[in-house]
């Protein structure tokens, strides 16, 4: 059986996803063709984030050009997920999750680790889905951009005032 070339099978994926035929994809259309790997729907936030990381001109939906670039980033999170998956259970249980953190470079105490656990345990299981670890990774990786503009000596400390707190906090792209 032939293969058919990465451009056709993407643009096949695409027209499927895009329900109006506008030409543009929506959080809801893209929503609707992702997996977490379980029968639940794709976390809204995490789909409007990644939707906002690859929507060039800021108006809430992607080309086609820039699904392509998504479809490999999603691809690359489904790779790295799988790696940490160490059970194939298709979720990651809080050992999976510190051992994840610590690979990406983050020295982080099991209470932190405990505490972005529960922030990410979306259906309080004590594991977190595919969808919802991707927002986790792209969340703590934003928060990290963000204090390190503050942290000018790199030693991992800071001293705010209340108002630059707010503004880091409210400034950040997600």
């Amino acid at each position: 059986m032939a293969q058919v070339p990465p451009h056709e099978f993407l643009w096949d994926i695409f027209q499927k996803v895009d329900k109006d035929r506008s030409g543009h994809i929506s959080a809801t259309e893209l929503q609707t063709a992702l997996s977490n790997g379980t029968w639940s729907p794709f976390n809204p936030e995490t789909v409007r984030l990644m939707i906002g990381m690859f929507d060039k001109h800021k108006q809430g939906t992607i080309g086609f050009e820039d699904f392509g670039a998504l479809w490999k980033y999603v691809v690359e999170w489904q790779n790295c997920f799988r790696s940490f998956d160490r059970d194939n259970s298709g979720s990651i249980d809080k050992n999976e999750l510190s051992i994840a953190l610590t690979t990406f470079g983050y020295h982080l105490t099991p209470a932190t680790v405990e505490t972005i656990m529960r922030k990410f345990d979306r259906f309080g299981k004590g594991t977190i889905l595919f969808d919802d670890f991707i927002q986790c990774a792209v969340l703590l990786h934003t928060l990290t951009d963000s204090f390190r503009k503050y942290d000018t000596d790199q030693d991992g400390v800071i001293t705010l005032q209340y108002e630059q707190f707010v503004d880091m906090v409210f400034s950040i792209k997600t």
